[in-house]
């Protein structure tokens, strides 16, 4: 089993910034794609950012320029620097692994169990 705990979300003002964590442990080989994603209410999951074990990285439109995605593939960790922020990017944001678990294995996709961003003055 693949265990994902995220971080560092909070209440920030609009136009501030915040930077959200995710450690990956477990039974893991090596992983695949990480990336983030959010939801707001009453509305569906979306994807906010993702990056590969060689970093190519791919952004939704509503947050490129603004947020950036980087990850530590030693530490197995992921992080997701949000500026400017806005109140339409309040949300749960949850944390994306696909986690190959041992040589040869298929690749099973986790979810970490989300953290809240709210944007308000």
């Amino acid at each position: 089993q693949v265990q994902l705990v995220e971080s560092g979300g909070g209440l920030v003002h609009p136009g501030g910034s915040l930077r959200l964590s995710c450690a990956a442990s477990g039974s893991i080989f090596s992983i695949v794609d990480m990336g983030w994603y959010r939801q707001a209410p009453g509305k569906q999951r979306e994807l906010v950012a993702t990056i590969t074990d060689s970093g190519i990285t791919n952004y939704a439109d509503s947050v490129k320029g603004r947020f950036a995605i980087s990850r530590d593939n030693a530490k197995n960790t992921v992080s997701l620097q949000m500026n400017s922020l806005k109140a339409e990017d309040t949300a749960v944001y949850y944390c994306n692994a696909h986690v190959r678990p041992g040589w040869g294995l298929r690749v099973s996709v986790y979810w970490g169990q989300g953290t809240q961003v709210t944007v308000s003055s």
